[in-house]
Formats: C-alpha cells, structure tokens, sequence
C-alpha cells in the first residue's frame, strides 16, 4: 500500500543522516557492520553531490559471529567440548541468549559475571567473562573486515590517509575492539554521534524528503556493489557490468551458439567476481529459441541495464 520512491544502498543512506550533505567537500568511508554482514563504502561528496566511489562487504560476517565466538569461549571455560551443543539445539540457543547479552554489557564493562543453569541439559557454568578474553576471540573477525576495507580503498585508487571522515552504522559498531581497530586502521576517530542502528532509517527518511520535493540540494550517485555477467563455455563468467560502476547504467554485449544446429541460449545470469560459474551467485536462467543454424551464426545482442534503484532489467534481441 506504499509507493515506492527509490531504493537506496544502506552506507548512502547512513551518509545522509549523518548530514554530510551539509559539508562542501570530503571522502567518507562508511563501515556498516550489523547482526549478519559487513558492507564498506567509500563516498565523495562535492558539493551535495555524493558519488559511490567504490562499495565491498562480507555477507558471512558480523555480530551473530562474534555470539558464536563467545559460545566458544563459554564452552572453553566450562571445559564442555563443542561438538556437545550441534546436536542440542535447546543448550544452543540458550548459550547463543547468554553469549549475545555478555556482548552487549562488555561495551561498557570490562568483565561481566555469568551464571548459566541448565540441569536438563547437563550444563551448568558460573564464572566471569572479561573484555579482553572477548576481544582476543573476535580480533581475527574485524580484521577480516578490514581487509574488506582495504579492497574498497584500492578499487576507489585511494589511501588509506586521504579518508576525511569515517561513519560507523550498525549495532556492532558498539564493541570498542571494532571502534578500536577502525580508528587505527584510518588513523581518525570515527564519528558515532547518531545511534548505529537507526541511522540507515534516518538516512532514507532525509531522501524520501527530497524525492517528494524537499528543499535540500542533493543528488545521489551510486555504483553495481558486484560484478554482473553471463555464463559462457566451459563454465566461464563473462562480465557485462564491473562492479563499482556508477549507476543508473547500460551495457551490450553479443553471444552466440557454441555447436551446430543448436536450437536455443541459455542466458544464466550470475552476480559476482569470480571467473567460474560455480563461485558466482547465480540470479537466474532463461532460455532463448534460436533456429538450427551453424554454430557462430544466431547472433544474441543482450543488454544490461541497472537503474537509480539497484534494480537489473535484461533486454535481448536476435540477430540472424
């Protein structure tokens, strides 16, 4: 029952609400990092106008990982072998429970007292559970954030000292290892005056404000987060679109058939950068008729369009 406006990336948004729209001048990295995944963003902002440099991201990684660390670690403690909990699903969840409320008190504590009962399922453990003992167990997951990081800036052709400013969104944001590593990682402090988790919210309603004739003077330009393309022979991954590219965009690219007498293509669109079909998420398949002809000849002209949304249209046209 909503009419939809637009559809904008969550670092974009982030970016709006923390008002840098307001600023003449500047590159800003956006580090998100929530519940399930990581996303990086490097932005330039000139003159209201905020241009997706480059965006890289984990969707393996965030706050749920360092839960399980800490059910690791809670195991280690109690002496319990991990392998006890794959197959108890009720002293699973009540370690998850356990282990995410710790998480959250060690933003502000550098040791939380734990007393878990659990007689039906023959655990029990009471003991403390220190800051230091967490981060050691979670170092090694923002690190793998920040290697994401470091692939952002590369494909912006940035350093690491031309940041002007760096924006933490994201519930996970509050553990000081990962406010920690940031700041030393960029060699700034990062801005967290906003709360984490609202700010992508703020940050669509800031656009939903202009897109229905708002007076601020902003426009967005943001990029394909992954590369899109189509399969080939041998299971290859031709590329129609290369992640980062600014968007809204088109691209055209010509295929044929592989054999003779071949009576359709098969257009299997993938997501992704890998060069084989098999390490890229596929988006979905369609079959094109084509008469039995020598192979080479049915030419296919397909097009790719992404629009301001994010959104892919796929247009395809026979050449005989």
């Amino acid at each position: 029952g909503l009419e939809v406006l637009r559809i904008i990336n969550e670092p974009t948004a982030a970016a709006l609400a923390y008002g840098l729209d307001k600023k003449k001048t500047g590159t800003v990295a956006v580090y998100d990092l929530g519940g399930g995944t990581f996303d990086i963003s490097i932005l330039d902002l000139k003159d209201g106008i905020f241009k997706v440099l480059a965006t890289r991201g984990d969707t393996f990684l965030g706050g749920d990982d360092f839960d399980h660390a800490l059910v690791d670690l809670i195991l280690n403690k109690a002496g319990v072998e991990e392998s006890v909990i794959v197959n108890n699903s009720a002293l699973k969840i009540a370690l998850k429970f356990a282990a995410e409320e710790v998480k959250k008190r060690l933003s502000d504590k550098v040791e939380v007292p734990l007393s878990i009962k659990l007689p039906e399922q023959s655990f029990s453990y009471e003991g403390q559970i220190t800051r230091t003992e967490f981060e050691q167990s979670i170092r090694s997951l923002v690190k793998r954030s920040l290697r994401s990081c470091k692939t952002a800036l590369k494909d912006a052709g940035l350093e690491d000292d031309e940041i002007t400013q760096v924006i933490l969104v994201g519930g996970s944001t509050r553990v000081p290892l990962v406010r920690q590593m940031v700041q030393d990682y960029f060699e700034k402090k990062p801005y967290v005056g906003l709360n984490p988790d609202e700010v992508v919210a703020l940050g669509a309603a800031v656009q939903g404000q202009i897109l229905s004739g708002g007076k601020r003077d902003v426009l967005l330009l943001d990029v394909v987060p992954l590369s899109l393309g189509l399969e080939t022979l041998g299971g290859a991954v031709t590329k129609v679109l290369l992640r980062n590219t600014t968007i809204p965009v088109s691209a055209t690219e010509d295929f044929t058939t592989s054999v003779d007498n071949q009576t359709g293509i098969v257009l299997h669109v993938l997501q992704g950068e890998r060069e084989l079909v098999e390490d890229c998420r596929s988006l979905g398949r369609f079959n094109v008729k084509v008469p039995p002809m020598p192979a080479g000849l049915p030419k296919l002209k397909v097009t790719f369009t992404v629009d301001e949304n994010g959104m892919l249209l796929i247009i395809y046209s026979k050449l005989f």
